[in-house]
């Protein structure tokens, strides 16, 4: 066969070509069916999962809300609540830096805790705290 006798076979076949039977009672009736079909067990249980993904969400956002409110070996927020901030607007931006130091110490001693270095370094920024509300209260 050459080309010639491929393309006029391709031309045959470019014919309607009718079905056997009648597809569209057949069609019908499954449409039918699947309107009025009963509701599947997933789908009952669709409210359970959404209430027990937002329980979870929950509990996990409360957790490392409480995890980051009061991170532990940071005294200041552990007994008070909050991080301790200066009357003095000018003193405010010091005791952040030093309170964020503070916290990333204690994490740090965490993970080694025999660093000596780790533990000069706290002891440093504790006093510079300490210095940081001596001139608090000395300028209220």
């Amino acid at each position: 066969m050459n080309e010639l006798d491929y393309l006029r076979q391709m031309r045959s076949l470019n014919r309607p070509v009718s079905p056997p039977r009648d597809l569209w009672a057949d069609i019908d009736r499954r449409l039918d069916a699947a309107t009025v079909a009963p509701r599947r067990r997933r789908d009952r249980a669709r409210p359970w999962l959404m209430a027990a993904a937002i329980a979870g969400v929950a509990v996990l956002g409360g957790g490392l809300g409480l995890h980051l409110v009061a991170p532990a070996g940071d005294n200041s927020l552990a007994t008070t609540g909050h991080a301790w901030k200066p009357s003095d607007p000018r003193l405010a931006g010091a005791a952040v830096e030093l309170d964020a130091a503070h916290m990333e110490l204690t994490q740090a001693i965490q993970d080694s805790p025999e660093s000596a270095a780790l533990q000069r370094l706290l002891i440093r920024t504790e006093r510079q705290r300490e210095r940081l509300r001596n001139l608090d209260k000395q300028a209220s």
